[in-house]
């Protein structure tokens, strides 16, 4: 997400007396300035401690420590000492504890909603549908599938000079791995990428936003609960400076965050060539067509376009409507998003849009609003900040007569703002949903299923649903991984976790073979003649068969 930022610190998950908050849990946003590796975080003290705030309240509600580059060190010294014991346990072992953490997360839900919602100011229900929910899924999910997505694989082979050996591909952890979160998600897309990676036999070093820590602290505590050893998942709470220290640490980093930050993140683990993967910006389109059953699609934007208070990667950001049924979308969907509450959460049911989390985000979003209508767009609901309570919001906001000269059309908003934009054709609405740098995500809505699919395969993103939104993000089989500026490899699916793998090929000669293989030393022309008949028997048949 381009005005995402993701950032860093350092405290260990086995020392809960550095972090300070009432209750146990909570957390959330504080008035920082983006810094070199993310969104710099909660506001320092002189001590080295970084204070944190409710975005939907103002109130300070704990603090961390923002732990310097030795102790970094040392953590990760520990983790390394750690990992090759947590390796041993092997699928079964690693999986019986993931299991356990997936009843943990159940047996105390109401927990890790307050937690989450304080420090991130949404609502009850978003901590619970997109972030808990998912928690509960991802360790049972991964606890089954490492063994079948990570086990050895034999390999056959048309290769003539390996005829009569086995090959083989199997799968190692990479050691050491760095996880950079977001503020956006502490659940799902902070903590959510040690499971795999966890699952692998990797120990994991998390770095969680300094907006968002306690989710992270909390998730750290129920894994020592569930008999996790000591050291294998450390939490390093922080700003930009522990970021950057983090990826000359590790032996591999997953980053989510902005595109921008993503780029120096990329290059940092490049000049150490070790691998990471990236998840960034998103400006997700909807493709409304004429034959669309219009009272889905409507409810769908409105939902998620709002979701999260529109502070999601993969939130519908832009619309593009088939101009036949645009003034009903247009009315249903402003009718629908008009209506929704939103302020201070105060438990389930209370509100549909909460604050938001980030501060600068609030700047963001006042100036893809302002510039829309300096260059001529309505907005037909919304279009303010609110201050309810002393917290940071937006109202829901709907805008029409919108094109690609406005920023809302163009650059991440990350905000609860749906622009509506009239096409003539399918054509022109793919040519408009391709013409972006990001490619996330987007939807196709029409009755004609067929052809939302041909046009589904038409544009340029990660996953592209038809007749609904988002929802491919729940299905842990399939891969989440963006194109063009969006990032680099992918979540969920077997890359999902192999990539916190360094994968292994193998020959294996038997042990009756020759004592010397017919290619080797001394060269010999007759040798060499009959090798080069046997290869055009070979290859060249083939050649002529595929003329």
């Amino acid at each position: 997400m381009d005005t995402r930022e993701s950032s860093e610190g350092d405290l260990r998950a086995g020392a809960p007396a550095s972090a300070t908050a009432p209750e146990a849990s909570g957390g959330a946003g504080s008035v920082a300035q983006e810094q070199v590796w993310g969104q710099g975080g909660g506001q320092s003290d002189a001590e080295g401690s970084i204070t944190v705030e409710n975005p939907a309240t103002g109130e300070v509600i704990g603090t961390v420590a923002e732990i310097g580059a030795q102790e970094l060190e040392r953590m990760a010294e520990r983790g390394r000492q750690a990992q090759r014991p947590w390796e041993a346990l092997g699928f079964e072992g690693r999986g019986e504890i993931l299991r356990r953490a997936q009843r943990w997360v159940m047996d105390n839900s109401e927990r890790i909603i307050e937690t989450i919602v304080r420090e991130t100011g949404k609502t009850y229900e978003d901590a619970q549908f997109a972030e808990l929910l998912y928690a509960a899924n991802a360790f049972g999910f991964w606890a089954k599938k490492a063994p079948k997505y990570l086990a050895e694989e034999r390999v056959s082979s048309s290769q003539i000079l390996v005829k009569g050996k086995k090959l083989e591909i199997s799968y190692r952890p990479r050691g050491l791995v760095g996880v950079i979160g977001p503020w956006n998600y502490p659940l799902t897309n902070s903590f959510g990428d040690c499971i795999p990676a966890l699952a692998a036999g990797n120990a994991v070093i998390l770095k969680p936003s300094p907006f968002t820590p306690f989710t992270s602290l909390l998730m750290a505590e129920g894994m020592r609960e569930c008999g996790l050893p000591e050291d294998v998942l450390q939490v390093a709470t922080g700003g930009a400076q522990t970021g950057a220290a983090l990826i000359e640490l590790v032996d591999m980093i997953m980053f989510t965050g902005s595109t921008r930050t993503g780029r120096k993140v990329a290059q940092a683990a490049g000049a150490r060539l070790i691998p990471c993967s990236l998840e960034l910006g998103g400006k997700d389109p909807i493709i409304v067509l004429a034959d669309a059953d219009v009272e889905r699609a409507a409810n769908v934007a409105a939902y998620y376009s709002m979701q999260n208070a529109g502070q999601t990667c993969i939130s519908i950001e832009r619309a593009y409507v088939e101009a036949p049924v645009y003034d009903e979308f247009v009315r249903r969907v402003a009718e629908k998003i008009g209506s929704l509450r939103v302020g201070r959460p105060e438990g389930p049911g209370s509100v549909e849009v909460g604050a938001i989390t980030f501060p600068p985000q609030l700047d963001v979003i006042r100036e893809h609003v302002q510039d829309a209508i300096d260059k001529g767009a309505r907005v037909l609901t919304g279009g303010h900040e609110r201050t309810d309570s002393g917290g940071r919001f937006y109202e829901p906001t709907v805008i029409v007569d919108v094109d690609h000269t406005m920023k809302v059309m163009r650059e991440e908003t990350f905000g609860p703002v749906l622009p509506i934009m009239k096409v003539r054709d399918a054509e022109e609405a793919i040519h408009l949903a391709n013409e972006s740098i990001y490619g996330l995500g987007a939807s196709v809505f029409t009755r004609d299923a067929r052809r939302g699919e041909e046009i589904a395969r038409r544009i340029d993103a990660g996953a592209v649903d038809v007749n609904d939104a988002l929802i491919n993000y729940t299905v842990l089989e399939l891969p989440m991984g963006g194109h063009k500026c969006s990032g680099l490899g992918q979540r969920h699916g077997p890359a999902g976790i192999r990539k916190y793998c360094s994968v292994q090929s193998r020959v294996v000669t038997a042990r009756l073979a020759p004592k010397r293989e017919p290619h080797m030393f001394p060269y010999k022309a007759s040798t060499s003649r009959l090798l080069g008949r046997l290869f055009k028997l070979l290859y060249g048949r083939g050649r002529a068969k595929a003329r």
